[in-house]
């Protein structure tokens, strides 16, 4: 297993040169960031020194070769923005943004699991028709609409939540259930599936022959064997949790990294966009790794060449 992830280590060096790289020359299509970031009365001698110092004024091709060799010791350069470093930035933020996505997965896993197994358990039944139409309906809502929908009804109409904002634990609920109703229904139409195909099997059976009970062999046994696939949906699903954290964190006023990418993007501060981009390559690439992992515990049948 050390071996395996030395190797998954070392095969994902390419894609952490290229990632960089690539955010580098894409930013640069946007447009001229002084246009942004100075007055429109701006003198252009301002513009020239605004310019000159960011770099701005050297040609791509340098501007990329001295990206490149202080963001292999992780300078992404000064925020042209706030006027700082741009990997401080996005680890001032990091908390904020770990504390949303840890929350939302919880939730996910809460409430998709359960709902799978019990459509599973119940299957063609009023519940199973319930349970599947409700997954159905909020994967089709768009978080950000589900966001405001939820702000208007649980703060502002009976104001049991706040509007927004990072601090008490209260302030959590609304952007982690955003956040988490996207992934919802697919961990639970995975696990239903998943389920239906474990309670079919001899084992199953056997453990109902030898007089277990019902939720042993299905939340014990047949479980256990179901979760290996719906770990892998979790671990591919973490991109699309990453990048719904930009749409609520801004909605919610979240200071994570998220909405730092959204204010960046909006300002042209290339730094801290790059520097983003990067935060989110590495989390793809850990979590990979650690679903593969997983997978070995969960499973002793796995074995890695």
């Amino acid at each position: 297993m050390l071996k395996y992830v030395i190797r998954r280590l070392i095969s994902t060096i390419p894609t952490l040169i290229a990632v960089p790289i690539i955010c580098f020359l894409l930013t640069r299509l946007s447009g001229d960031p002084t246009e942004l970031m100075l007055p429109m009365d701006a003198s252009d001698e301002a513009r020239t020194a605004f310019r000159a110092l960011h770099g701005l004024d050297k040609p791509i091709w340098e501007q990329l070769l001295l990206f490149c060799e202080n963001a292999f010791r992780g300078d992404f350069g000064m925020s042209l923005r706030f006027g700082e470093p741009a990997s401080t930035l996005v680890l001032e933020r990091l908390a904020a943004t770990t504390e949303l996505a840890v929350a939302s997965l919880g939730f996910a896993v809460l409430l998709g699991i359960p709902f799978g197994v019990i459509a599973a358990q119940r299957r063609n039944s009023l519940v199973d028709r319930a349970i599947r139409n409700a997954v159905a309906v909020s994967q089709a809502i768009p978080s950000f609409y589900l966001g405001i929908l939820m702000i208007m009804v649980f703060a502002v109409g009976l104001g049991w939540l706040p509007t927004g904002g990072r601090g008490e634990v209260s302030n959590l609920v609304l952007p982690a259930l955003t956040l988490a109703s996207g992934l919802v229904p697919l961990i639970a139409r995975v696990t239903r599936s998943c389920m239906l195909d474990e309670l079919r099997r001899d084992y199953v059976r056997t453990a109902r022959a030898k007089g277990l009970k019902e939720y042993i062999v299905v939340w014990k046994h047949s479980l256990r064997n179901a979760f290996i696939p719906v770990i892998t949906v979790i671990g591919l699903q973490i991109g699309a949790l990453m990048s719904g954290v930009v749409v609520t964190e801004t909605v919610f006023a979240w200071p994570g990294v998220g909405r730092l990418a959204i204010q960046a993007i909006y300002a042209r501060d290339f730094p801290v966009v790059q520097a983003v981009v990067f935060f989110f390559a590495i989390v793809f690439i850990v979590v990979n790794i650690l679903v593969d992992v997983v997978y070995a515990l969960m499973d002793p049948r796995v074995r890695y060449q």
